[in-house]
């Protein structure tokens, strides 16, 4: 049996045995309490990495940078903690912090952590009736935030959002920090808000704060199909053991080595491997305050990639698309030194083939496509690069990674056929790391995850709208974009369903150029039609394809498909709030509305 297979079978299996094991990779105080504070800053200082680089701030749109030791980062943190505990903050208080990507954020989400206050990150630039939501569901004592956040080009100034979001709340936060970055001054509220470099001058700093490992260390919102955000709670030891397990055995990444997620704080990609993950671990993780291109160019990722020694590489597909997009034939990679690069992980959407064998060819190291959610806040399909690595397949996630016993079910709950449609579950009790509960709400907890499919946890929610019916024949969206994507001249694609009075929907493609290229309209779309009927079949036949400039976005790199079908539907659709270019779906708009 390969060393996959065991480890897999044992954590099925003698899962106490297993997670075991696993738990004595992180220091435990006495009585089985523990502070994740300790195990990601003051433990490496006191056992001999106190000049080791922990963080390093990389700000291209700034065009500043920073790093911090151990040391640094822990007296930073502790001296945080210190203007935290000086505002009334205590073990098993809430904390939001309203940041962009810059060291303080890391700072106040270690600070909490590190007096038993539960911090919840939302992301930076949300509107403020989206921040509103957040703050009357975790009452936080005190918000943290900034001046302004700075996308690319533009200034953002967070402060006006905060205000606002705190007249429409009903809860009211006793202080908000905010940290006054140069690009703005924020107007101070007297009494209420506090300038973070003069309270860091005067706090003294705070200790760690013995918790238990099932209290809360952070609420992340993500969405729900109500008003109210569903607050995904996750406790201190669970997270910290399977974080630093992930670390070694899917990301093959230790001790001393630097570690990049290029993602946002608010995320949970940021949440567990921007901060938490490697600095737990001991390595080196990178802040990155940037985009993939236009900061300044395509080349941006090689070169943090080459200055600061990054073996493993974490991030979208979207941001491997754009690089693409704008540099097909990879030239700007030839002007850095990758040779230390060694992994390339991808999630947080489909990676079609395309994008794929396009990086597997130019960069030589393994492109490796895995699977989580923020419920679960590690990886729940992954090829395990530290405990046995497998070929690499395009649209697989290679295997379940151990603790997860993951299964296809149809409507019944009974094992789905091979070639079948079905939903993906997880056979309980869930592994570590995973949450719990959902904040203040055991009761939506249960009804969103745990009772469709009794003794199983439900994975894929309001994602079934990838899949069209046309004709009577259920189509994925998914499968046609990968043959959209394949034609030499497009970049990225995105393909929903639009009403069709005959076959109740048709496919309908978006589809955005690679520079420097050009496409006659009706070539192309006669070429996509074909390349489409010979690939999956006549009756997925595309009937509209419209080239644009480019496709609505998330700040995080996700093309806005749900809000494009609301559109084209005729609903009254609310644009998310993290949109990176509006002007991107308004010039949509009236395509969307047209019968193409």
């Amino acid at each position: 049996m390969g060393r996959y297979a065991e480890a897999f079978r044992r954590s099925i299996a003698d899962p106490d045995g297993f997670w075991g094991a696993a738990a004595k990779a992180i220091e435990w105080f006495p009585d089985g309490v523990l502070n994740t504070c300790f195990n990601a800053v003051d433990r490496h200082v006191r056992d001999g990495r106190a000049e080791q680089c922990a963080l390093v701030y990389d700000s291209p749109v700034t065009g500043t940078g920073r790093t911090l030791t151990y040391r640094e980062l822990r007296d930073e943190v502790a001296r945080f903690a210190g203007v935290l505990r000086g505002l009334g903050v205590h073990h098993g208080d809430r904390v939001v912090i309203y940041l962009p990507m810059v060291p303080e954020a890391v700072v106040a989400m270690l600070a909490c952590a590190r007096i038993g206050a539960v911090h919840s990150v939302v992301f930076g630039g949300f509107a403020a009736h989206e921040l509103a939501l957040r703050i009357d569901d975790a009452a936080p004592k005190v918000v943290v935030s900034a001046s302004c956040g700075i996308e690319v080009n533009r200034v953002l100034e967070y402060k006006p959002i905060l205000d606002k979001a705190i007249q429409l709340a009903n809860h009211t936060p006793r202080h908000c920090v905010i940290l006054q970055r140069p690009q703005v001054t924020a107007e101070l509220v007297p009494g209420r808000d506090v300038d973070w470099t003069e309270a860091m001058a005067d706090a003294e700093p705070a200790d760690c704060v013995p918790v238990a490992a099932t209290d809360p260390l952070y609420i992340l919102y993500t969405s729900g199909t109500t008003a109210r955000p569903k607050g995904v709670v996750r406790d201190n030891g669970g997270h910290a053991v399977a974080l630093r397990w992930s670390m070694e055995y899917i990301y093959d990444t230790r001790p001393g080595e630097v570690y990049w997620a290029a993602s946002d704080i608010g995320w949970v990609v940021g949440h567990s491997y921007i901060v938490y993950a490697p600095l737990i671990t001991g390595c080196t993780t990178i802040l990155y305050e940037g985009k993939p291109v236009g900061t300044p160019d395509a080349g941006a990722f090689w070169r943090v990639i080459a200055e600061h020694g990054v073996k493993t590489l974490f991030t979208a597909p979207t941001a491997f698309r754009a690089i693409r997009r704008e540099d097909p034939s990879g030239s700007h990679i030839a002007r850095h030194d990758l040779s230390g690069f060694r992994y390339l992980f991808l999630a947080g959407e489909r990676l079609d083939p395309e994008t794929y064998h396009w990086a597997n060819d130019l960069l030589g190291v393994p492109v490796i496509d895995h699977w989580w959610q923020t419920e679960t806040g590690w990886p729940i399909a992954a090829n395990l690069m530290g405990l046995e690595p497998r070929p690499t397949k395009p649209g697989s996630a290679t295997v379940p990674v151990p603790g997860y016993d993951v299964r296809v079910v149809d409507g019944v709950g009974e094992p789905a056929p091979p070639g079948t449609d079905g939903e993906i579950v997880i056979g309980l009790p869930l592994p570590p790391g995973t949450l719990p509960t959902l904040w203040g709400d055991d009761e939506r907890f249960a009804s969103s995850y745990l009772t469709a499919h009794p003794g199983c946890y439900l994975t894929v929610m309001g994602r079934i709208d990838d899949v069209i019916n046309v004709a009577g024949h259920r189509l994925s969206t998914g499968a046609i974009e990968q043959v959209v994507a394949s034609h030499p001249v497009v970049a990225e694609c995105a393909v929903i369903g639009i009403h069709d009075a005959l076959k109740g929907q048709v496919p309908r493609a978006f589809v955005v150029l690679k520079a420097g290229t050009r496409a006659d309209p009706a070539q192309l779309r006669d070429e996509l039609v074909a390349l489409v009927r010979e690939q999956i079949g006549a009756v997925a036949s595309v009937k509209y394809v419209d080239v644009v400039a480019a496709l609505p976005k998330t700040r995080s790199g996700k093309i806005l498909r749900k809000t494009m079908r609301g559109i084209a539907a005729g609903r009254n659709e609310p644009v998310p709030s993290t949109i990176d270019d509006p002007a991107a779906l308004d010039a949509l708009r009236p395509m969307l509305h047209s019968d193409g």
